[in-house]
């Protein structure tokens, strides 16, 4: 029997519905891509008024400190200065439950960062993962649905999780970090944050190079047990927003050391693994990690509501010296982040307190719409146009970043093959560093979601992918799986 035609809102059938438009192989996604951008605008528009994804959240105020020279690789002002210090807001969160859920959960957790430069807001957003599950932003919208509560049981199944992942072997990788003993953080302030996205950064020389962010705790990695999650979900699904509050409130003030990874742009075409793949990382012995500076955080926000929930991050919201890379997911969320907060608090969100710019004022010829204020007219006789010859604000020429080169025909590409890229290897080498109880606790953590699908064949395709990262792996997890589903 014949599976019935996907289409578009319109009607117009789908012909690839696993990879976006892009400008030639490994080039930026275009914005005809129609069907990308449908589905992206219509799953941003899914829920009101909490975020559809990264709804439970905590956030505080802090600084933001340079410790090392880094003005060989970026320009960017609030970079360029040992012992300058730079205000941010870091809002955490979990990715999948509703506003109510519990803090202690097995989920990735978002770690974004808005630094407050004295050229504008740079927000890097990221989670406590060097890696993502999906590598194309036209699978986000159904990844979450099959992480979401499923709209007929009401609740998260197994079925809907592991279906999608069967289906999705590039996200074999982030499993095997999410199952692993860093699945569940003891606290906000004991785990790592990484931009996990690859982004560039420009010197002055215009000397173009890739980088990859890693702010590491100074509080030491600390994580729960399944089995201690629970019981501390169960007697207070605040714990990680109560640590954070208490914590800075009694002036034990949480820190990061930021390092990064540098790769000159001349290195990607040929490096082994896809440079832009969301579902790889750079093993540090080919690019080390380098020390850039310290964020520490210091100050509860006064009002939880206006300050964490109204807080908006973009990752387009870049600053001199910093810019995107061709990285495909990074590529969707620059335009699906800024529209759902558009949609969600409004086209003036960006002039609430937590999200306006606070070393600089904004200047644009932006006008009206929901919440409008005379702060958004710039005065009786302003014009709301450009150029024009009033004085108004006007272009300065200057490109924040280095042009990305691209070549080919215009259509849906996969992703280019590298000499080492595949859905597994990395998964495997992650499964092989652990000791031998790291890899125990894997292993059960894993059977005991998988054992709860329903399906057979859904279990056999994940079951390869295990096995694909590693004959060990592949045959324990098997092992559990059976042992499990037999009782």
């Amino acid at each position: 029997m014949s599976k019935r035609v996907l289409t578009t809102e319109s009607g117009a059938p789908v012909a690839d519905n696993q990879n976006s438009a892009s400008a030639g192989i490994g080039g930026p996604l275009l914005l005809q891509d129609q069907h990308l951008l449908e589905k992206l605008a219509r799953f941003n528009r899914e829920r009101i008024p909490e975020r559809v994804v990264h709804a439970r959240g905590s956030g505080a105020y802090g600084y933001f400190e340079v410790t090392d020279d880094v003005t060989g690789f970026t320009h960017a002002d609030f970079l360029n200065t040992v012992g300058k210090r730079t205000e941010v807001f870091l809002r955490f969160s979990t990715v999948a439950d509703s506003l109510g859920g519990a803090d202690a959960v097995r989920d990735p957790r978002g770690f974004a960062v808005k630094f407050y430069t004295e050229q504008g807001n740079y927000d890097l957003v990221g989670n406590n993962t060097p890696v993502f599950f999906i590598k194309d932003p036209i699978k986000f919208p159904d990844f979450i649905h099959s992480q979401k509560r499923d709209p007929f049981t009401g609740r998260q199944e197994p079925d809907n999780v592991w279906d999608f992942w069967a289906h999705s072997p590039e996200a074999t990788h982030q499993v095997t970090w999410l199952m692993g003993d860093r699945g569940i953080p003891a606290s906000y302030r004991h785990m790592n944050g990484y931009g996990s996205h690859t982004y560039q950064w420009t010197n002055a020389e215009g000397e173009a190079f890739f980088v990859k962010y890693h702010f590491k705790t100074n509080q030491g990695v600390r994580s729960l047990s399944s089995g201690q999650a629970a019981e501390i979900a169960g007697k207070n699904p605040n714990s990680h927003q109560t640590d954070l509050l208490q914590a800075i409130e009694r002036g034990v003030n949480p820190s990061w050391t930021l390092h990064v990874q540098l790769m000159p742009a001349a290195d990607a075409a040929e490096y082994r693994f896809n440079p832009f793949d969301v579902t790889k990382v750079w093993p540090h012995r080919d690019y080390p990690l380098q020390r850039v500076g310290r964020l520490v955080l210091d100050r509860n926000p006064d009002n939880v509501f206006a300050e964490v929930e109204q807080a908006a991050f973009s990752p387009n919201n870049f600053v001199p010296g910093i810019g995107p890379s061709p990285d495909k997911m990074l590529q969707g969320r620059l335009f699906a982040y800024a529209d759902a907060h558009r949609y969600r608090l409004g086209v003036n969100h960006t002039l609430l307190a937590v999200n306006a710019p606070k070393a600089t004022t904004a200047r644009n010829y932006g006008r009206d719409g929901f919440m409008a204020s005379n702060s958004t007219s710039q005065g009786r006789a302003a014009k709301n146009y450009e150029p024009n010859s009033y004085d108004g604000p006007a272009e300065t020429g200057r490109a924040l970043s280095a042009p990305l080169p691209v070549t080919g025909y215009t259509g849906t590409h996969e992703a280019p093959q590298h000499t080492k890229d595949d859905d597994f290897y990395q998964a495997g080498e992650l499964y092989r560093l652990m000791s031998p109880e790291e890899r125990s606790r894997l292993v059960a953590n894993i059977a005991g979601g998988l054992a709860q699908v329903s399906r057979d064949d859904v279990i056999e395709k994940n079951l390869a992918h295990f096995h694909a990262a590693g004959p060990e792996y592949g045959r324990r997890v098997e092992e559990a799986v059976h042992a499990l589903r037999e009782d």
